[in-house]
C-alpha cells in the first residue's frame, strides 16, 4: 500500500515506522526538516519538506497514486484542509485526519471525513482506568 503521511511528529513518525515495517511504501511530509529526526535511521521511506495543503507538494509526495493519506499535524484546521484536498481533489481511497478538538472531530466526521480524536480516545481510556478497567495496566 502507498501511504502519504502529513506531519512527522511523534505520531506521524511512529505510524510511518510501523507502516514501513509492514512493507508499505511510505512518504512523510513536514514543513520542518528537523522533524524527520524522529524517524529511525533504518527508515527508508521518502521524506519531503513541504506543506500538505499545497497541491504541488502533494503531487511531489505521490498523492495521485496513494492508497491512503493521513493528516496528523498539530493543527486541526490544516489536517482537515489537507484531508479534504486528498479526498475530494485527488480521490485518495482512504483518508484519515487527526483532530484534537472533540467538537470539531464530530462535525468533520458527520461531513464524511474519517477522523480520530486523541483527546476523546485518551479521555475514554482514562475513564476506563478510573472506573476499574484494565487500560494501561
Amino acid at each position: 500500500m502507498r501511504v502519504v503521511i502529513m506531519g512527522c511528529g511523534r505520531v506521524g513518525a511512529q505510524l510511518a515506522t510501523m507502516l514501513e515495517q509492514g512493507r508499505h511504501e511510505v512518504t512523510v511530509l513536514d514543513v520542518r526538516p528537523s522533524a524527520f529526526s524522529r524517524l529511525p535511521a533504518s527508515f527508508h521511506g521518502r521524506k519531503l519538506i513541504g506543506n500538505g495543503i499545497d497541491q504541488d507538494v502533494l503531487r511531489r509526495a505521490g498523492i495521485e497514486a496513494a492508497d491512503a493519506f493521513v493528516a496528523c499535524t498539530q493543527g486541526d484546521n490544516r489536517n482537515v484542509m489537507a484531508a479534504q484536498i486528498a479526498k475530494h481533489i485527488f480521490n485518495v481511497p482512504c483518508v484519515v485526519s487527526r483532530i484534537y478538538d472533540p467538537i470539531r472531530e464530530e462535525m468533520y466526521h458527520m461531513l464524511g471525513l474519517r477522523t480520530i480524536s486523541p483527546t476523546k480516545i485518551g479521555a475514554e481510556l482514562l475513564l476506563q482506568a478510573i472506573e476499574g478497567g484494565r487500560a494501561g495496566e
